[in-house]
């Protein structure tokens, strides 16, 4: 019921994103000018380096969830014996490896850099003049892309919480894997969305 509900709450949010993809297409049809000159101001290898961080981040997270359904909430060896090809394979575990609070942790880690990032270039456009109620485009570009942050933030704080609850039990828990697998459900739809809003603001001439 949990992964059911997350799905029915996840196809609410796609439309919401649908909006803000209409919204931006129906504005930058009014101003094509104003689009053509502030779309040279955007640091699209940057921009792409940092989508890239996200998406790489829904492989880690999708290894951590492979781990929490097998139920090994921990790793089994030293730090640096990942296990990667066993996890990546799906193949039973006879050897150390990581479990799911270590990809879910490096998972954190790359989020939090696309956030950094994110804001980094935001820096960047206000000392040109492109802020938030600069015109259109600036509206338009801090809307649908803060807003992706926000989810993307709101995803971080729901790994932590799934990485909080392994030190807090003894024993892991089925409840605790379906936690791990709707959370991973979030983060790959937030990774998408981003992949689209990329290419319709950064590429899309």
């Amino acid at each position: 019921m949990v992964s059911v509900g997350t799905i029915v709450w996840l196809s609410s949010e796609l439309m919401f994103f649908a909006g803000l993809f209409a919204m931006y297409f129906q504005i930058r049809s009014l101003s094509p000018d104003l689009w053509a000159d502030h779309t040279e101001k955007l640091a699209v290898p940057f921009a792409s380096v940092n989508t890239f961080v996200l998406v790489i981040s829904s492989l880690w997270c999708q290894l951590g969830v492979w781990r929490a359904e097998s139920g090994q909430a921990s790793r089994t060896g030293k730090l640096w014996q990942t296990g990667f090809i066993r996890t990546l394979r799906r193949t039973p575990t006879h050897g150390p490896s990581w479990g799911m609070r270590e990809w879910y942790v490096v998972t954190y880690i790359f989020g939090a850099a696309f956030i950094a990032g994110q804001v980094f270039e935001y820096a960047t456009l206000s000392s040109e003049g492109i802020t938030l109620s600069s015109d259109r485009y600036g509206s338009v570009f801090y809307m649908a892309t803060g807003f992706h942050g926000m989810h993307v933030t709101g995803g971080l704080i729901a790994f932590l919480l799934i990485i909080g609850r392994t030190f807090t039990t003894k024993r892991y828990s089925h409840t605790q894997a379906v936690g791990a697998v709707v959370t991973s459900y979030y983060w790959h739809f937030v990774d998408v969305v981003w992949v689209a809003l990329f290419a319709t603001i950064y590429l899309l001439k």
